[in-house]
């Protein structure tokens, strides 16, 4: 096994950040939307790309976080972190459809609607995940899975086929990895570094995990969880997002409001985007555009969302959201 531990002053250079002040338009013809749980007033916008303007904001449950768009682009789901289900939104008019009970003290934050159409929730609060068969039932088939030793995965990854899941505890530094068949734990590891960032490579040959305490990314063998590269990132990389090429691997750091950049055939940083800095610095949540043009990276504590040209590192524009904007999710 090779690995690399690429030291910080090895990277290259920042991009600048953009001048402060209220958004400016963005390059080129930008369409689409953005969907925003903003957690610290428990509600949910949506943000026009076209105007960088927002179009509506609905009130949600306690604690939004984490939230997936159907394959359809219909819904939006929104993982209730402050209480025990999961809120579903019409994405047209940010009209509540349903809400899906998971069970007594859930609190479930990672969520992912899967191109198959079933839900997958962590259950922080119960140490395991649910799967949703059929979200927008009255009977929406609800499966608890996993083996409930300790505290549950705060954020979970997929594969395309709905064979495997993987989720990381933060407190305990696991990582664990579900077989969706049988509902069953395959392989837990403890890597003692407060594991919160999580992403499959499109192809499933790597799984990218972040390591809060130790400023670095891991890349694991997917099936066996053997660690096959480490590689230094900025300061606390709570997200990870693999560009849709898989040749990209990218965290958002929240401590240093920086987003490193990893190539994927090197496992090498390779540049560093400098997003936001003093008290607007906090990055969470990364999410790429479908096209992989563009990435939007939650300033939570400034209650914006940057928006940024991933060729060129330059922040596009900072669109406005709600108190605590942190999941998010983009669609054409």
């Amino acid at each position: 096994m090779r690995k690399l531990l690429i030291l910080p002053f090895l990277l290259t250079a920042c991009t600048s950040v953009a001048e402060d002040g209220p958004p400016q338009p963005a390059a080129g013809d930008i369409t689409g939307t953005l969907f925003v749980g903003n957690k610290r007033e428990d509600t949910l916008s949506k943000i026009d790309l076209a105007t960088g303007e927002e179009a509506r904001r609905v009130a949600t449950c306690d604690d939004p976080h984490e939230l997936s768009v159907s394959p359809d682009g219909a819904h939006v789901a929104l993982a209730c972190y402050g209480g025990t289900g999961i809120e579903i939104f019409a994405t047209d008019t940010l009209e509540k459809v349903i809400y899906v009970e998971l069970g007594p003290e859930a609190r479930p934050h990672g969520i992912v609607w899967h191109a198959n159409g079933r839900l997958i929730a962590t259950a922080e609060g119960r140490g395991t995940m649910f799967v949703v068969a059929d979200p927008l039932a009255e009977d929406p088939g609800i499966t608890e899975i996993g083996d409930n030793r300790g505290p549950g995965p705060h954020m979970v990854a997929i594969d395309e086929a709905f064979a495997f899941a993987w989720g990381v505890v933060i407190p305990t530094g696991e990582v664990i990895r579900y077989d969706l068949a049988t509902g069953r734990e395959t392989g837990r590891r403890d890597f003692d570094g407060q594991t919160e960032a999580v992403a499959l490579s499109p192809d499933g040959s790597a799984l990218w995990v972040g390591s809060n305490s130790g400023g670095t990314a891991w890349r694991l063998d997917p099936q066996t969880l053997a660690l096959e590269e480490e590689v230094a990132t900025g300061r606390v990389p709570i997200r990870i997002a693999v560009h849709p090429s898989a040749n990209r691997a990218v965290t958002s750091n929240v401590a240093d409001g920086t987003l490193s950049v990893i190539d994927t055939d090197t496992n090498r940083t390779v540049r560093t985007i400098q997003v936001a800095d003093g008290a607007d610095k906090t990055l969470v949540t990364l999410v790429f555009s479908p096209d992989g043009e563009r990435l939007y990276a939650a300033q939570t504590r400034s209650n914006m969302i940057a928006e940024v040209d991933f060729a060129s590192g330059t922040v596009l524009r900072r669109l406005p959201t709600g108190e605590g904007g942190d999941g998010l999710a983009v669609v054409d």
